[in-house]
């Protein structure tokens, strides 16, 4: 069942549960527009940890790494990649390979190359603020939509 998100400060809010719900770990796709908040999200889930400084998207740098007492996170935004293979030369495969977390944005520039992530959110811009949901692909992702309390769909492995 998606949900409704109606501001930014809700999106933060829930990008936090989100945060506590991945204890740190596995890997969550975020999809959605230019504009639908993926940044925000991260935002929100990087406070989980205890991170208070900016969070921008790292469009340029392609990945922005985060450390934080509890957490070891990695946040790519794949817009600009311009193949693939991009990720081999610059050491992803550790990245995602490691006990961490990683927040990957525009997953679909990184296809064939990127393992099947626990979780996929996906936003959408609505005009009430914006729509999420989840699907889980393994069973950590199953695990995080559980302890989810706004995750209210009768179906194991979507939100």
């Amino acid at each position: 069942m998606p949900i409704t998100l109606n501001d930014e400060a809700a999106q933060v809010a829930f990008g936090e549960m989100l945060g506590q719900a991945l204890a740190g770990r596995g890997q969550v796709h975020l999809i959605g527009d230019l504009g639908a908040g993926k940044t925000t999200l991260a935002r929100g889930i990087l406070r989980a940890y205890g991170h208070v400084g900016a969070v921008k998207s790292p469009t340029y740098t392609l990945v922005e790494p985060y450390e934080t007492a509890s957490a070891r996170i990695f946040h790519f935004d794949l817009y600009r990649l311009g193949d693939p293979e991009e990720l081999e030369f610059m050491g992803a495969r550790d990245m995602l390979g490691s006990d961490a977390l990683c927040l990957i944005e525009w997953p679909s520039r990184g296809a064939g190359w990127l393992p099947v992530p626990d979780l996929e959110v996906r936003l959408q811009l609505v005009s009430d603020g914006r729509r999420v949901s989840g699907t889980a692909y393994s069973q950590q992702g199953r695990a995080v939509l559980a302890r989810m309390p706004a995750c209210l769909s009768h179906k194991e492995d979507e939100c």
